[in-house]
């Protein structure tokens, strides 16, 4: 493709509305251009690259035995309606209604439409296992759209489904997905790593986040330094440590005027201890109801952690003034002992001794509170947030806290949507049996935000080779040389003949110029002809990712670059 001929509005400025790297070069690039809040139009290069993207995950898919098709975006509240999910979903499920006064939604993701297909034409034991997928826009509308490509309202998907007869055949089947994701972010040529994570409004018993690690990514995720264990903040297990030989002897609790200290730090001091020492109860709405939350005084709650383990639909914190107002406690002074409304506790208070909490009366604290003893929780789990200086659950070595983006998800579905649209098949001793069922998705249009947050510089994109809009970016410096022109033209021609994906700059602009539009829009090979080969007979190679440069004689440089972007491609796969 011809520079001159493609719309490629690359811009020296920085937009004022872009937070982050991605967001910030997509727009400088020429990639995208907003329409409005969190919807954006592809320009060409944008749309080349999300292409790359598409083409490797439907490689990968394919190779994995899924079967490609396409559903609608528009859905049937109806079919919403009999999972359940109607009410639950929330406001990002844009709801509307038709001429005839019909409910509908923008598809946000499609286990109904899917299921609903699996029923009418899934009958047999015979046809399983089945996996099912496409490639397709989405909606979901979002309250606050930001940083681009990351969290937009519309986006491209790819989400996969599959049925299986049991839950060791759909253990299977979740395998299988799980190493073709491996291989679609490794050609993608990512750094990434697959994480335990929480199933969220999709439901089920068991899920993996496919994470690009980088800087700037919204979710924090618990990585081994010994072993492979890794997992979603969370998702994250708490192990606690050994029993210690002796326990201090359980003393007598007493009440104790603490005038105006609400925050744990001035309560442990003004008591001559440590924040370890004492509980903190934070006070949340679980589906509704307030629920009293237990951590030690160092902790903090885990708000996904606390919401599983009362198997709540929705868990919020209160404010303090609502806290009075619903609970009659007065937030700061809150405690386990007596509490009157329901109690969860972390599994480390638990095996507190002599601990300080909340006497449930302004301006005053208890010490010597013993669990057990003083109050016994409604429930008991693992429900604080992971720290560095926690073990791994694995293997016990020490653990890292780092940054990554979300580019995939897979779950392990079971038979909860297929028992609730009541999609069976009939299995091979006669009995209808209800779909044990997995659910797989990639965010696409995602996925080139992430990769140019894991790879840029000061200067722009430097897309990975797999990816990238075009493989090879040849610059013409002699616009006004007859023969300069004519030998860019025809190296270009010869890229492309062999098989080289290559955009040329033909433009009559400056050197400078060209050069900084080549690194902002991150092509991972630039040639340039110009004086080099005009006295000596050579073009030059940089490489955008290592900013290498060599030069080779212009007969042999299609072949040369050739073989070398084919070999690069190949060692990927």
């Amino acid at each position: 493709m011809r520079y001159s001929q493609m719309l490629i509005p690359t811009t020296r400025e920085t937009p004022a509305e872009a937070e982050i790297a991605s967001h910030r070069l997509l727009l400088r690039g020429g990639f995208i251009r907003k329409l409005t809040s969190g919807l954006y139009t592809f320009l060409p290069l944008g749309l080349l690259a999300l292409q790359k993207v598409a083409a490797i995950v439907r490689e990968e898919m394919n190779r994995a035995g899924a079967q490609e098709l396409l559903l609608p975006m528009v859905q049937p509240a109806d079919l919403w309606q009999e999972s359940g999910r109607w009410q639950k979903y929330g406001p990002e499920l844009l709801r509307f209604k038709d001429r005839h006064q019909r409910d509908y939604c923008l598809g946000p993701t499609h286990e109904e439409v899917i299921t609903d297909l699996a029923r009418r034409e899934l009958r047999s034991y015979r046809q399983l296992p089945a996996n099912l997928y496409q490639i397709q826009t989405k909606f979901r509308d979002e309250i606050r759209p930001r940083f681009g490509l990351m969290r937009c309202r519309e986006f491209v998907m790819k989400d996969a489904y599959s049925f299986d007869v049991s839950d060791e055949a759909a253990s299977k089947s979740y395998e299988i997905m799980r190493e073709a994701y491996h291989r679609i972010f490794r050609r993608l040529g990512l750094e990434f790593r697959a994480v335990e994570a929480d199933s969220g409004t999709i439901g089920g018993s068991f899920s993996h986040e496919f994470m690009v690690l980088a800087d700037t990514g919204e979710d924090t995720l618990v990585i081994c330094n010994g072993c492979d264990y890794a997992a979603n903040v969370e998702k994250a297990r708490v192990v606690l440590p050994p029993e210690p030989a002796e326990r201090e002897e359980a003393a007598a609790m007493v009440k104790v005027a603490t005038p105006g200290m609400k925050k744990v730090e001035r309560v442990a001091e003004f008591l001559g201890t440590t924040p370890d020492r004492v509980i903190k109860t934070m006070v949340y709405l679980a589906d509704g109801e307030p629920v009293a939350a237990l951590v030690r005084g160092d902790r903090e709650v885990q708000s996904v952690k606390l919401k599983n383990l009362l198997g709540a639909d929705e868990v919020e914190p209160m404010p303090d003034d609502e806290i009075w107002k619903r609970t009659r406690l007065p937030a700061g002074y809150m405690g386990p002992v007596d509490i009157t409304i329901r109690l969860v506790a972390d599994q480390e208070v638990m095996g507190m001794v002599n601990a300080v909490a909340g006497a449930n009366e302004k301006g005053y604290h208890l010490t010597g509170v013993n669990p057990g003893r003083d109050f016994r929780p409604d429930v008991t789990g693992d429900l604080r947030q992971v720290t560095a200086d926690d073990r791994c659950p694995e293997c016990g070595a020490a653990l890292t806290l780092t940054r990554g983006i979300e580019v995939g998800h897979i779950f392990k579905l079971g038979t909860g949507y297929s028992e609730a649209m009541n999609a069976t098949f009939q299995d091979s001793d006669g009995t209808e049996k209800h779909f044990v069922m997995g659910c797989y998705g990639i965010g696409v249009s995602r996925v080139v935000a992430a990769a140019i947050e894991q790879n840029h510089d000061e200067h722009g994109i430097i897309f990975p080779l797999p990816l990238a809009p075009f493989q090879v970016i040849v610059l013409n410096l002699g616009v006004n040389n007859e023969a300069t022109c004519r030998a860019a033209e025809q190296l270009y021609n010869d890229l492309r003949a062999a098989g080289l994906e290559v955009l040329y700059d033909d433009r009559d602009e400056r050197p400078g110029a060209k050069f900084k539009d080549a690194d902002l829009i991150g092509i991972p090979y630039r040639v340039t002809v110009g004086r080099t080969w005009e006295k000596e007979g050579r073009i030059e190679l940089r490489s955008r990712a290592t900013g290498e440069t060599s030069t080779m004689e212009y007969a042999d440089a299609a072949g040369r670059i050739s073989a070398m972007i084919r070999d690069e491609l190949a060692a990927r796969q």
